[in-house]
């Protein structure tokens, strides 16, 4: 991983949270917009995990994402906890479905312009996530 730049207060760049540095409500929304179009138009093996109508899903996500990158916590204010992990234990998820879960919010990232070092910060981050949601081994 290549080191931070001196210029910067954080990994993630200058702002005080990586949600101020994103862009905050606007920027986050998009992102997690953006991701599900990436798995609706790219994605079958994910897609066929989610509902048929994902807005709610999409709500869900951007709630959790606030959170996440430092801002409001709204999905906690309105749902508790996330527990990730017990939330996704009904769906099979294994090292290709993280690797596609990542690849997908990869090209999320690229298209809603995250610049770096925020990228570079997000993508380990978010690695850790999706590693973290495996509940089966590959078949």
């Amino acid at each position: 991983m290549p080191s931070k730049p001196a210029d910067t207060a954080h990994p993630w760049g200058n702002s005080a949270t990586p949600y101020e540095e994103i862009g905050g409500e606007v920027a986050v929304r998009e992102l997690a917009e953006k991701f599900y179009d990436v798995i609706e138009a790219e994605s079958p093996r994910l897609r066929s995990l989610l509902p048929t109508n994902t807005r709610n899903t999409r709500q869900k996500f951007f709630m959790y994402l606030s959170g996440w990158l430092g801002g409001p916590s709204l999905y906690e204010q309105k749902w508790g906890h996330p527990q990730l992990r017990m939330r996704h234990f009904p769906f099979p998820i294994g090292d290709t479905e993280a690797a596609e879960w990542m690849r997908c919010m990869r090209k999320a990232m690229t298209e809603t312009e995250i610049g770096q070092p925020l990228w570079t910060f997000l993508d380990e981050r978010f690695g850790q996530l999706a590693l973290h949601m495996r509940n089966q081994a590959d078949s």
